[in-house]
């Protein structure tokens, strides 16, 4: 167990977990965080040890190449970092890592422990997964809750899903166990488009995620890097007749399967999130 000494005293701080590899389709929630690290400047916390949990051999470590020829290994880990958004009362720990190779059970219990001593009580973790949704719509988000009354309380859409589980999986029930209120979030990712990065999936799980925590999410250059994304999708599927029918194909079930109020919801929290930023900009 790592001992955490001299950290900085949290104000009731949230955690936001992402792991790279199989809980993470088009690099999607992967991208979340580090987008996150960047725009929020964060601050190093603590890092797990990686021979623990990695089998080097299947997750390699990196060479990179300095000034001239100095050289440098950049290990596989999981690392914890700590930011203070802008007009926000409260810290936000973000963790993010690659899913390990072994010893599951005693990573999440590592990871649940450094939580408890930072005084962390809600945990929102992200993943993404490949499916049949059309490029040209808005990003399915499902998830699930560690309680029920807190899937209602925040309106979230559940997953019905039943199989093999990930790091993300194993780690929201941990924290559950420990009595932390944890939410993870899954954005739907075209499995014909499947290859990174996609902003376009990044970009509605950082809303989701300011939905749940009413944090204004620092967005940057997401909303015309998913634009682009789309377009370019657009000119690739243009090119093959069948990858082109199978996409209305795909668009026509999914606008059949929404209901009339399902755009009403999406349009009233889009305008909750203009009033939230609104807000943040006036104090700021």
């Amino acid at each position: 167990m790592i001992e955490l000494e001299g950290l900085p005293e949290l104000v009731d701080p949230v955690l936001i977990a992402a792991f790279e590899g199989w809980n993470d389709a088009g690099e999607a929630s992967s991208g979340a965080l580090a987008h996150l690290e960047s725009e929020w400047k964060a601050t190093p916390l603590v890092e797990l040890d990686p021979e623990d949990y990695y089998d080097f051999q299947v997750t390699r470590p990196i060479v990179e190449l300095g000034d001239g020829l100095t050289r440098s290994i950049v290990w596989p880990s999981t690392r914890l970092m700590v930011a203070r958004p802008p007009g926000s009362e409260r810290d936000v720990v973000l963790l993010r890592g690659i899913e390990p190779n072994m010893r599951w059970r005693t990573f999440c219990s590592e990871i649940v422990g450094i939580c408890l001593e930072l005084g962390v009580e809600t945990a929102v973790l992200l993943g993404a997964l490949l499916n049949d949704s059309p490029h040209t719509r808005p990003v399915p988000i499902v998830g699930t809750v560690s309680d029920p009354g807190l899937a209602r309380s925040l309106n979230l859409e559940m997953t019905r899903y039943e199989g093999p589980t990930g790091i993300v999986g194993v780690l929201q029930h941990s924290l559950g166990a420990a009595g932390t209120k944890t939410v993870s979030l899954w954005a739907s990712v075209p499995h014909y488009v499947a290859q990174p990065p996609n902003p376009k999936a990044t970009l509605a799980l950082l809303r989701r995620i300011e939905d749940l925590l009413d944090i204004p999410m620092p967005l940057g250059e997401l909303p015309d890097e998913a634009r682009a994304w789309e377009h370019g999708v657009d000119e690739l599927a243009a090119q093959d007749s069948e990858v082109a029918e199978y996409v209305r194909e795909l668009e026509e079930r999914k606008d059949a399967a929404e209901l009339p109020e399902a755009s009403g919801d999406a349009i009233a929290a889009e305008f909750e999130r203009y009033l939230r930023r609104r807000d943040h900009d006036s104090d700021g």
